[in-house]
């Protein structure tokens, strides 16, 4: 049972961590207790706060990002977290180079959860400036997350 959710992009400073709040709001609503935390897989932003753009969107949206720091993912994350979710294809192949061969969490795209054709990313609202875009495709897979998990 999945009951840990790590996100992973690569600065942790958009779309990870908005898929975290996303879900942490969500798994509230529907009564869930979930561990939820985000990463990225480069260093460059750890410490910081989401992105100014990313967190006034976020905020407009009922989500609160502004409490978040970056980080990099680790290897331990693969043992401390049931599913870890990348958001494009890049982040997912880097994991899997990270990946210990007895790791327990699953891997996965986030954009797995989604039945839209075509879909293959969350793309990143820091080289697109479509934050609200990117919001509202993580607030569609969030849904579906939990309605597999529950």
């Amino acid at each position: 049972m999945i009951q840990s959710i790590l996100f992973v992009c690569l600065g942790n400073i958009c779309r990870s961590p908005s898929a975290e709040a996303v879900l942490r709001a969500k798994a509230r609503d529907r009564g869930l207790d979930l561990t939820l935390d985000s990463a990225g897989t480069g260093d460059w932003h750890v410490g910081e706060p989401p992105y100014g753009p990313m967190q006034k969107a976020g905020a407009a949206r009922g989500y609160d990002l502004s409490g978040l720091r970056a980080r990099q993912v680790s290897v331990e994350d693969f043992y401390r977290f049931d599913l870890i979710l990348a958001m494009d294809p890049s982040n997912y192949a880097n994991l899997e180079a990270l990946r210990p061969s007895d790791a327990t969490a699953r891997l996965e795209m986030l954009t797995d959860y989604l039945d839209e054709p075509g879909v293959g990313e969350v793309p990143d609202p820091y080289y697109t400036r479509d934050f609200d875009g990117t919001l509202a495709l993580v607030e569609r897979a969030a849904e579906r997350v939990l309605d597999r998990l529950g």
